[in-house]
């Protein structure tokens, strides 16, 4: 067996272990202690695993607090903020729908709801249900370009009448901010706004 063959093999089982000693890898591959440091060497380089008194782990995923937005770090303690669950009950906010879409695009498949808020009464509703706007000409001093959710679509026209802006469903508001950022993520667009290098 090839040393990256090993070091594969390594990684499975501690995704499915938790860790392991080097004495059972040794074991378990048929190799000398030394060969099994050899074939580590490479990984803990990479930071896939980590070094513990008894041997190998896997590192602890690099968590985001809950109040900050996933997509673009900012806090997300407004009534703006998106909530995506996802499949495995993990659930990720965005400080706004701009952010949520956006992540939202990164993640779909992994995504079994997405939930924020209507803009005007403020209430819980389905993304997946709503009405977005882009582009009106009021500030929030959010994300840009800003994105604004509506649960009732004769609301969202009404509101569209005094500010501007485009109404999209939620499928047709994903490919739209996206196409609109460019895949540039917001936060490129707010050192951009700063006159700050990339």
């Amino acid at each position: 067996m090839l040393p990256i063959e090993r070091q594969q093999q390594i990684l499975i089982w501690l995704e499915e272990e938790g860790n392991l000693r080097i004495s059972d890898i040794s074991k378990r591959f048929n190799v000398s202690e030394m060969t099994v440091y050899r074939d580590i060497k490479p990984l803990l380089d990479q930071k896939k695993v980590l070094k513990t008194s008894k041997g190998i782990s896997i590192p602890p995923k690099q968590s985001i607090p809950p109040d900050v937005c996933t997509y673009c770090l900012k806090p997300a303690k407004s009534r703006f903020s998106v909530q995506l669950i996802k499949i495995d009950q993990e659930i990720e906010t965005t400080c706004c729908a701009h952010c949520g879409l956006l992540r939202y695009k990164d993640i779909e498949k992994d995504v079994s709801q997405v939930i924020c808020r209507d803009f005007l009464k403020d209430t819980t509703i389905s993304a997946k249900m709503a009405t977005f706007m882009l582009g009106t000409n009021l500030n929030l001093n959010c994300c840009e370009p800003q994105v604004l959710v509506f649960e009732s679509f004769q609301q969202a026209i009404q509101f569209q009448t005094g500010f501007g802006g485009e109404l999209y469903s939620f499928e047709e508001a994903v490919v739209a901010i996206d196409e609109k950022m460019n895949g540039s993520t917001c936060q490129q667009s707010i050192l951009k706004g700063r006159g700050e290098s990339i």
